[in-house]
């Protein structure tokens, strides 16, 4: 059944999702007004939300102060902080979830390991806790775009991250945490199920009987393949948000 407060648009039984950085802006920068305006149209039409892994604050940095009136959905930490029509949604926590004792021992596991790395530059704010998750950088979050550029070349060359997770999985076995690397410098640590699959726990009951998720790391091990890859949505691949006009006017027929 429809929810009535999406009954006013062409077809209210669809919902598109968004990852955030890489598919609606570029990494950690602003959306375009090419972008804003086509959501604007596609709003008009069907049901839209966006689902990503930074916190609120650095949300409405990127898509700007009005964005959860913008968007019907609105996704921060996985889901974990969740607005609908802007009214907030019920939340979790990570510390709740883990306990103070096995939080530190990760956080000291995790300083020692990026004390003892081999890297050109960094910068500040290395572990970063959130409410759901902690996010963790090797170079960085205060990184410019530039160093961030360079870095990204950098860890694709010496898997940094990549190597990072590994050393975590196996020191953490024992815990059920998942660690997903997405965007240019970091990884995310979470519990396993609080991928941007928990999202889709918020739109349940507004029936909706399709659900399209646009994202740029789909690849295995990328924040973005639980959701691309879950039988509950259909999955879009873009690399830019120029992919991701390009496909929402081809495929809801928008100017």
């Amino acid at each position: 059944m429809v929810a009535q407060e999406f009954s006013y648009k062409e077809q209210p039984q669809t919902l598109v999702l968004f990852d955030v950085d890489g598919t609606l802006t570029p990494a950690r920068l602003t959306v375009s007004d090419e972008v804003r305006d086509t959501l604007a149209q596609l709003r008009k039409k069907v049901v839209i939300g966006f689902v990503g892994g930074s916190d609120l604050s650095k949300q409405l940095e990127q898509l700007g102060p009005n964005v959860l009136n913008e968007f019907d959905y609105a996704f921060s930490e996985n889901g974990l902080t969740a607005y609908r029509l802007g009214e907030k949604l019920a939340s979790q926590s990570f510390i709740n979830w883990i306990g103070e004792e096995e939080y530190n021992k990760l956080s000291v596991f995790i300083l020692k390991y990026l004390s003892n790395l081999e890297l050109p530059k960094r910068r500040g704010t290395f572990l970063e806790f959130r409410n759901g998750m902690i996010n963790v950088s090797p170079i960085g979050r205060n990184a410019s775009t530039a160093e961030r550029n360079e870095y990204e070349e950098y860890d694709k060359k010496h898997q940094i991250r990549a190597k990072f997770v590994e050393a975590l999985k196996k020191e953490f076995s024992h815990l059920k945490l998942t660690f997903s690397i997405g965007g240019q410098i970091s990884f995310d640590v979470f519990p396993t199920g609080w991928d941007k699959t928990y999202c889709l726990q918020h739109v349940q009951q507004d029936g909706f009987k399709e659900i399209h998720f646009f994202g740029d790391k789909t690849m295995v091990g990328g924040n973005d393949y639980e959701i691309f890859t879950d039988d509950r949505t259909i999955g879009h691949t873009v690399q830019t948000p120029n992919d991701t006009v390009k496909i929402l006017r081809e495929l809801f027929n928008l100017k």
